[in-house]
């Protein structure tokens, strides 16, 4: 089979224009291209809505322009600013009765899509490949370039292409009637049809020159006339870009003798074998690191002197310093800063002129403002004192002309993901050979990789700088203030970056004098487990405030975990201590187990049942109580202190113990020890230390009525002894509020409460006051009416007392207040 006709196929979108120059046709592609919808776009000049290049704006004005104009441009997206290049072919259209006044047709096509993608491929009316087929190129065979460009106006050679593009555009257009539609399709074949000129890069098979014996002369084809399907459709091809068929070449005479090889290597190419180790080796150095200036120095150490003499790579200031992302636009109020300069003349004979550090404005109209603005390397071959001087003008006052005069300058923009990074300028000393298409070709590619690992070490930097954000704000800030309590921690992150993860602590006050401790590690690293971490903390906290027992607890956060998704997995200690009875209630999910030091400078593990980690799901959580004494510490930690290269968790675990055994009484002193002497220098986790010391309350401190008689009459009993305690304490100027509170509550437990009616008075960092009874409602504070005779009792304790709450205790509930003593602040 001989292919006779060949044409390519690409995803368009057909823009009309009116005799007002307003936008009269706006599809679904359109707005998928420039990202405006048809609402938005219809009725308006596109210079308005597109930022269109000024040197080519005339083009989309009705009688400008008397003559197609195809090319690229890039432009910013209208919804995020992101840039497209694309590719336009403009055509002045006669107006006539059935075309609604269309007086401009613009055909667009997204050429990155296009060049990555390539166009589709059409045979005769069959079409062979869709225009996303881009896997059909032949191997060793890459899109470079895709210009817009025009075939053979009307004539023999575009007869096949009348036909599909008539009908084409007839669906493009849908709002015209067939018969416009077919004579602005006659107008676009007489002017000029729309085509693509490809670049592409061809491995070509060369055999090494040696000397040797004649090999014999390939096979030659007898005519011109009768050549093979395969030479047949390489001249279709060229016909296919070109839009004229080639002439068939005269076959030459056979050369007297032809070297043999040396060596057969196949098919691959030593000449693009070298230029691809290169690329290679190139894109490896760059993309070896995830710090974004350190892919910008390795970046301009690769281009010399393979493929410059001198190279300074300049990223935007907001990059660099705050890795933010990069604004839609530059202009000369663009802060810029020069990252990196290699070059290979002497030893700091740059230095002074081009420091590497400095912070510089784009200069209106100078090159790299242009490669900026159009996403598209400048080229200079040779730069000329005039425009040395210029050049050089826009660096500020230093005379920078000795460095560009008589050089080949190349400026080419960085631009990942659609937004531009910065510039690397690359020049080649005048006895060295200009850049050619094959150093273009190879810039080009550098540029897209070192951009992308650029943007990828910035996006890294950014999460790494937002988890680490996130977890230091959801730590706490300084241990609270408790009787009969004294807590320190430590936190060391980890040191390599990328392992911040979800280690969390917190010291929780809870009624009663006691003292809620927690201690977690969120599996996984990054910003999801700082996030994570941080839903965890105040989970724990929330939970603790209804003053439930660790191990249930623990159960209503495993099941918290598991509702909000797979992921919410953590280990998690926490631990009630309480000052008054100096007992410590302990329940464990998978965590490292606490260490419990005695007064006397004994130390053990304690054996608390480890359970399974949170949002696992399936076993019951035990809770162990434990007495401790005062004096004693308990320290908690998570496993980036114990666990390292040399040793598991169980033998780091036990030399923790040996080494809190007979540990001093300073909390401060048994932290800084633990990590001097147990963290790894450059720890690959997180580091969690929480050493509690229990001091307890003292009983002199503590006055209770366990059993009161359920009659009114106990009130004023209540009243003459909390008077007689608050006297024996020296509180005696809080005896008036405090009598006048404590009835209140007693009288409540009296009307609404059942069973046992008890009473308790702490003084500790504040006077604590708790009225127990064995009834299950708790009372709530509510509004009362001006006609109301009760309802009032809690309104009052609710103004007098520093704080109030209730909670539930086993069996019944407990009501309580706190007032600050004299001269005391409120606790943190």
């Amino acid at each position: 089979m001989v292919i006779d006709e060949l044409l390519g196929m690409a995803w368009m979108t057909a823009i009309t224009l009116n005799g007002r120059g307003r936008i009269s046709h706006w599809d679904d592609t359109a707005a998928g291209l420039f990202g405006v919808g048809r609402l938005q776009a219809v009725g308006r000049p596109p210079a308005s809505l597109l930022r269109l290049p000024r040197e080519h704006r005339g083009a989309f004005e009705p009688g400008v322009f008397g003559h197609v104009w195809c090319g690229s441009c890039t432009l910013p997206r209208v919804d995020n600013g992101v840039l497209t290049e694309v590719g336009w072919w403009v055509y002045p259209i006669d107006t006539d009765p059935g075309g609604h006044d269309t007086r401009v047709l613009a055909l667009a096509a997204d050429l990155r899509r296009l060049r990555e993608e390539g166009p589709g491929i059409v045979v005769g009316d069959l079409p062979v490949a869709g225009p996303d087929a881009g896997a059909r190129r032949a191997p060793g065979t890459r899109l470079l370039r895709v210009e817009p460009a025009l075939a053979t106006p009307a004539g023999p050679g575009t007869a096949p292409f009348a036909a599909p593009f008539t009908a084409r555009l007839a669906d493009l257009l849908p709002a015209l009637d067939p018969g416009a539609a077919e004579r602005i399709a006659l107008q676009v074949l007489r002017l000029g049809c729309p085509a693509v000129s490809l670049g592409l890069t061809v491995r070509l098979p060369i055999i090494p020159h040696a000397e040797g014996p004649a090999a014999p002369a390939p096979p030659r084809p007898a005519a011109p006339g009768r050549q093979g399907p395969r030479a047949r459709s390489r001249q279709v091809a060229t016909a296919a870009r070109t839009g004229r068929r080639r002439p068939a070449r005269a076959t030459r005479p056979a050369a007297p003798r032809t070297p043999g090889p040396a060596r057969s290597d196949g098919w691959e190419s030593t000449a693009m074998r070298e230029p691809l180790a290169y690329l290679s080796e190139a894109g490896q150095q760059i993309g070896g690191t995830l710090d974004h200036l350190q892919a910008a120095r390795k970046l301009a150490e690769v281009l010399v002197p393979r493929l410059a003499d001198f190279a300074a790579v300049e990223l935007l200031e907001r990059v660099v310093a705050d890795s933010a992302p990069p604004a839609a636009e530059v202009d000369e109020a663009t802060q810029m800063r020069r990252v990196a300069v290699v070059h290979n003349d002497e030893h700091g004979r740059w230095d002074d002129l081009v420091p590497e550090g400095e912070s510089l404005l784009l200069a209106s109209g100078a090159p790299f403002v242009q490669a900026m603005r159009t996403g598209r390397p400048v080229h200079i071959p040779h730069v000329g004192p005039a425009q040395a001087a210029e050049i050089a003008a826009s660096f500020g006052g230093r005379d920078l002309r000795p460095l560009f005069a008589g050089r080949a300058l190349m400026i080419v923009p960085l631009i990942a993901r659609g937004r531009v990074l910065g510039t690397f300028k690359l020049l080649r000393k005048a006895d060295r050979p200009g850049f050619g298409d094959l150093d273009l070709a190879m810039v080009d590619e550098l540029a897209r990789r070192a951009a992308l690992c650029i943007d990828n070490g910035r996006l890294y930097r950014r999460e790494v700088q937002v988890a680490e954000e996130l977890q230091h704000s959801m730590l706490p800030d300084d241990p609270p203030d408790v009787a009969g309590a004294r807590v320190r921690y430590r936190y060391r992150p980890a040191e390599q970056a990328i392992n911040v993860g979800g280690d969390w602590f917190d010291a929780i006050p809870l009624p009663g004098c006691r003292l809620g401790i927690v201690v977690g590690d969120v599996m996984g690293h990054g910003l999801t487990s700082a996030a994570i971490m941080g839903q965890m903390r105040t989970a724990v906290r929330t939970l603790a405030a209804e003053d439930m027992r660790p191990a249930r607890l623990l159960r209503q956060l495993d099941g918290l975990a598991r509702r909000l998704g797979e992921d919410y997995l953590a280990t998690c200690l926490y631990a009630v201590y309480d000052p008054v009875e100096r007992r410590c209630t302990l329940a464990n999910a998978g965590h490292i187990p606490p260490v419990l030091v005695s007064a006397y400078g004994d130390s053990r593990i304690l054996g608390v049942p480890s359970g399974v980690p949170i949002g696992v799901g399936g076993e019951a959580f035990e809770t162990v109580e434990v007495a401790v004494e005062d004096g004693s510490q308990l320290v908690l930690c998570t496993d980036g202190l114990l666990e390292r290269r040399d040793r598991d968790l169980d033998q780091g675990l036990e030399l923790m113990r040996s080494r809190l055994a007979g540990a001093p009484p300073d909390l401060d002193g048994t932290c800084d020890s633990l990590l001097d002497t147990l963290a790894a220098p450059t720890p690959a986790d997180d580091i969690a230390i929480v050493a509690v010391g229990f001091d307890g309350i003292p009983k002199d401190d503590v006055a209770a009525w366990e059993r009161l008689d359920p009659r009114p009459s106990t009130v004023p009993w209540v009243r003459a002894q909390v008077a007689a305690r608050l006297a024996d304490w020296d509180l005696g100027t809080l005896t008036d509020t405090v009598e006048l509170l404590v009835s209140e509550l007693v009288t409540n437990a009296l009307v609404h409460g059942a069973g046992t009616i008890g009473l308790r008075l702490i003084k500790g960092g504040t006077l604590l006051c708790e009225v127990y009874d064995d009834g299950a409602d708790l009372p709530r504070l509510r509004h009362a009416e001006a006609t109301d005779e009760s309802g009032r009792g809690l309104q009052l304790v609710s103004h007098l007392a520093a704080r109030w709450g209730t909670h539930r205790a086993e069996p019944g509930k407990v009501v309580w207040f706190e007032h600050l003593l004299p001269g005391r602040r409120p606790p943190r």
